[in-house]
């Protein structure tokens, strides 16, 4: 289930709502903006208590991908799907497939200004069968010559976030020694995990499945109850699960000395970014931070450079973190607030007005 967060203002070019024919679900595609050109953001498949909070979650994320999509430096706007299930629900494969086949529609009869891709609770052979309704999707799998799982990438954006937030508290780079704690073993997370259990990170994790307890075991990593993890001391605390997890009651009791994750929409409430820098907590935006799956994505599909130059694209988040910090600290504004205006100084080059955060 997800958290009810609340709806952004309401600034989009087009949201489309429909019952797919074939499976009957829920499935909304959101354009938040195409001033950068064709938006580009995942395909959520997500269990919510009303259909009216799904569409909330499509209309943030899409939102949140214009941001991210912008200060990553992409010439692409923002954009998301979601197919919603009501609690309960269960997909066999026949249903399933059919609800990517009404995705495929939806996302077709944007016109090319809407591109698809994975997303939490989606796969590339989804996205497959979408590719049978419509050219606009990216991230196909490898087999069919695709640019397969964004994942790895991803945490290759967040190590790389994470290394420039240690350096912004402790003025090094190295995660050998820290203490960080990782909220989320999905794709991304576990992947992360990963590697800064190889690089000599102290870890504590956690996860809503209790299967995942086993990575856990394998890294030597702490674990513990899904909704205590805030409490544990932490250089980092990695958000990297569903969003709406830093509720004022978490920040509050947050015991990190920064926060830096994958997760999109980690604060419950914008305001929480205050709430973090009063406790003297730094920020890392998601935006930021998560946005390596997405220029990846992006630029694979464009043949934009070859993998390991895109790869090196992916790793500079770390410069553009840095960036965020050193101008949020000469404004002395929160890195939230930096990071939405690095992002709004790209739409206002494009459109010649400024667009709301």
């Amino acid at each position: 289930m997800t958290t009810a967060l609340p709806l952004p203002e309401f600034t989009h070019e087009r949201v489309e709502v429909i019952t797919g024919h074939r499976s009957g679900l829920f499935i909304a595609v959101a354009l938040h903006s195409s001033a950068l050109g064709s938006a580009l953001g995942g395909a959520r498949l997500w269990t919510y208590p009303q259909w009216s909070d799904a569409l909330g979650d499509v209309l943030r994320l899409s939102a949140a991908m214009t941001l991210k999509n912008a200060a990553a430096g992409l010439d692409a706007g923002g954009g998301k799907a979601v197919i919603g299930l009501a609690p309960g629900t269960t997909l066999d494969a026949e249903r399933r497939r059919a609800a990517f086949l009404d995705l495929g529609d939806a996302v077709e009869a944007m016109d090319g200004l809407y591109r698809t891709a994975e997303d939490v609770g989606s796969t590339t052979d989804d996205m497959l069968v979408v590719s049978e309704r419509t050219a606009h999707v990216v991230g196909l799998p490898d087999r069919v010559g695709g640019s397969g799982e964004p994942a790895g990438p991803t945490s290759l954006g967040v190590y790389e976030a994470i290394r420039a937030t240690l350096e912004q508290l402790t003025g090094v780079a190295d995660v050998a020694g820290r203490a960080v704690t990782i909220s989320g073993l999905g794709q991304v997370g576990s992947r992360l995990a990963v590697r800064l259990s190889a690089e000599g990170a102290r870890l504590t994790v956690t996860d809503v499945d209790p299967v995942k307890q086993h990575l856990a075991h394998d890294l030597e990593a702490a674990w513990v109850p899904p909704g205590e993890e805030h409490l544990v001391p932490a250089d980092v605390f990695v958000p990297a699960g569903i969003g709406g997890l830093l509720t004022d009651d978490v920040i509050d009791a947050l015991d990190a000395r920064a926060v830096c994750g994958p997760a999109n929409n980690p604060l419950a409430e914008h305001r929480g970014a205050d709430r973090l820098a009063s406790r003297g907590i730094l920020y890392a935006p998601d935006f930021v931070v998560n946005a390596g799956g997405v220029i990846y994505l992006d630029l694979v599909a464009k043949g934009l450079g070859t993998r390991d130059e895109i790869l090196a694209r992916v790793a500079g988040i770390g410069a553009t973190l840095r960036r965020v910090y050193a101008d949020a600290a000469e404004r002395g504004v929160t890195p939230l607030e930096a990071a939405e205006a690095l992002a709004a100084g790209r739409l206002r080059a494009a459109t010649g007005t400024a667009v709301p955060a």
